[in-house]
């Protein structure tokens, strides 16, 4: 064949019909493909400060738009998309149906209606999109080699068994020092920028260092969402914990502390389920964090009994409980509660095992031992590896 003519083809493949994307090694769910496929219309958006519109001459941007209004009449996805949705691009704007809608708004006054409505009071134009002041780009790390060798020493860490992939499902796991896997790309958390609340929802900027040498600084939320749509959480190497564990003396503040509690709920769904406990961190006083046990679902909407607690000095307490998660892992309470508003919640620090071999568990992570062993769920006691 005709190298020339094959290369003049490519080029002029405006429409990408020869670019072929690679057979995934893993399956995702219809979900995760409604949200990829929002994603695409979300960093549209992002880029170019507008919706995509159905301009013909353009056919990505017009497959886009197509996605858009096709999402935007189906009310299933969009309450799916609800969460994800940064711009309000699935609000519905409503259109009037009747002449009493007519008459009812008349932002002009036209119709002789409210006197206080002026011309510019529009209710059914869109409202427009709120967009970022910054947009976070990729770029060269000028100072990859700081941060080459914790790549390499993680890797080693997953390959020995020391750190373990966990599937992401909570924005409050991205700090400073932690590693995820995005899109098949290992990720390393370096810096945390100062946090902001809006609408509810904290966000911060942060410094993203790539194992192949680039680095990003993306904003929390959007760093989140890519996460939960293809992404993995790297768990905290426990020989790193017992380092930050050694030489405490009277000198050192305390950070935290681990508590263990015990349901009293009264469904018989939970209540029958012997060795269940709770293993949470607060950097606070326990009993505070505990007293509307009954109106939150992370406690399974009922009150709960303090059975112990143990002081952390010397470390970041939300990694050492990260550890003992990882531990009992397979012993996970997995049920969905609900809220007194309805909303699904399934609590992740529920754990089946008696109350001997979680303080077993604490004592084998003071002693920096834990490493070598493993908690059989089935026969509910720790062995070796």
């Amino acid at each position: 064949m005709d190298v020339d003519l094959l290369r003049k083809m490519i080029e002029e493949d405006e429409l990408g019909l020869l670019n072929v994307k690679p057979k995934q090694s893993q399956t995702i769910t219809a979900d995760e493909r409604l949200a990829e496929s929002f994603y695409e219309i979300q960093d549209f958006v992002k880029e170019h400060g507008r919706e995509p519109e159905p301009d013909i001459t353009k056919m990505q941007e017009f497959m886009l738009a197509k996605r858009l209004a096709g999402l935007r009449k189906d009310h299933q996805k969009i309450y799916a998309l609800t969460d994800l949705d940064e711009y309000g691009l699935l609000k519905p704007s409503k259109n009037p149906e009747s002449i009493e809608d007519v008459m009812e708004d008349d932002p002009p006054n036209l119709l002789g209606g409210n006197q206080e409505d002026g011309i510019f009071k529009l209710k059914y134009v869109p409202a427009p999109i709120d967009m970022p002041d910054y947009i976070a780009k990729r770029k060269p790390c000028k100072d990859f080699d700081q941060f080459e060798h914790l790549f390499k020493k993680c890797h080693a860490d997953i390959n020995a068994g020391h750190r373990q992939l966990q599937p992401f499902i909570n924005e409050q796991q991205i700090q400073a020092g932690d590693f995820f896997i995005m899109r098949g790309l290992m990720v390393y958390v370096a810096e945390v920028g100062e946090k902001e609340k809006k609408n509810a929802k904290t966000n911060a900027r942060l410094r993203c260092i790539f194992e192949n040498g680039t680095e990003g600084d993306l904003l929390l939320r959007s760093f989140a969402r890519r996460l939960y749509s293809d992404g993995r959480r790297v768990t905290e190497s426990a020989e790193g914990l017992m380092d930050e564990m050694k030489n405490i003396t009277d000198e050192d503040e305390q950070t935290g502390c681990i508590y263990v509690l015990r349901s009293l709920s009264t469904n018989p769904e939970i209540a029958s389920i012997d060795d269940l406990y709770k293993i949470g961190f607060s950097s606070g006083a326990v009993d505070d964090r505990i007293k509307n046990a009954e109106n939150e679902a992370t406690y399974l909407m009922a009150r709960v009994h303090l059975v112990e607690v143990f002081e952390c000095y010397n470390l970041n307490p939300q990694k050492l409980e990260s550890l003992l998660h990882t531990f009992f892992g397979n012993a996970c309470l997995n049920v969905d509660v609900h809220d007194k508003n309805g909303k699904r919640c399934t609590p992740r620090e529920w754990f089946i095992a008696p109350l001997e071999v979680i303080e077993k568990a604490i004592a084998l992570i003071i002693s920096g031992e834990i490493v070598n062993f493993r908690y059989d769920s089935e026969l509910q006691l720790i062995t070796g590896k």
